[in-house]
């Protein structure tokens, strides 16, 4: 296997793993400093991020998720995953490393681990997604309310719901309703569906400039692009 196919496969198993706030791709935020493979099947990769203080929480949880998808590689036979340039990357890098959690890894300071935030986003990714489907529709409210997932033309921005409403445990077959509840996965129903909307809406305008502002404060950081930026953008 050549090294440009090895690095495609890293850079590939990076691709699946996203920040947690913004929902998008390490790779594509330009999060992905560098990352190789050895002829021993040793895997090193090195993450930043766009300013010394983002949220450990955050950083953490893609740093373990960075080390999971990497560590799930055929030819991987150890992983090392290091956040660079942050406040916290000796607790995180260590706590990674020895597979101790976040409440371990940063033991008197965090008192709960991540499952409940990861949720949290997941369903805000929910919200975002509804929006970006329901924007190319042009239907009434009982129309929206009553259409399903198997109703609708596949396309990226479905296929892209359908896995974040599995992610949570959330209806996501083709007779599903397209309208839910991100908690309970209750279908809306017509008299309020303007207001989910108006909150997805909301809730994509605040991940799109969130992801803008992000992009900015890592190029301002760093002027050079991540690993697989280009090609995944």
């Amino acid at each position: 296997m050549t090294s440009a196919t090895v690095g495609s496969r890293i850079l590939a198993a990076l691709a699946q793993v996203r920040d947690p706030e913004l929902d998008e791709p390490i790779t594509t935020l330009g999060f992905v400093a560098s990352a190789s493979l050895g002829a021993d099947g040793t895997a090193e990769v090195h993450l930043r991020l766009p300013t010394y203080f983002c949220a450990p929480n955050f950083a953490y949880l893609m740093v373990a998720d960075a080390y999971d998808s990497v560590s799930a590689l055929d030819d991987v036979r150890s992983t090392t995953v290091i956040l660079d340039d942050h406040f916290a990357s000796e607790a995180i890098n260590d706590g990674v490393a020895a597979r101790a959690g976040f409440v371990r890894s940063f033991e008197g300071e965090a008192v709960d681990e991540l499952d409940s935030l990861r949720a949290d986003f997941l369903r805000k990714a929910v919200m975002a997604g509804t929006d970006q489907v329901c924007r190319t529709l042009d239907l009434s409210p009982a129309q929206l309310a009553s259409i399903r997932l198997g109703d609708l033309s596949e396309s990226a921005a479905l296929d892209r719901l359908r896995r974040r409403r599995r992610d949570l445990g959330l209806p996501a077959g083709d007779d599903a309703h397209l309208l839910i509840d991100p908690k309970s996965g209750a279908p809306i129903g017509a008299d309020a569906v303007p207001l989910h909307l108006r909150k997805a809406r909301l809730t994509r305008t605040s991940l799109d400039a969130n992801t803008g502002i992000c992009r900015g404060m890592l190029r301002h950081r760093y002027s050079t692009d991540g690993q697989g930026e280009d090609a995944l953008s």
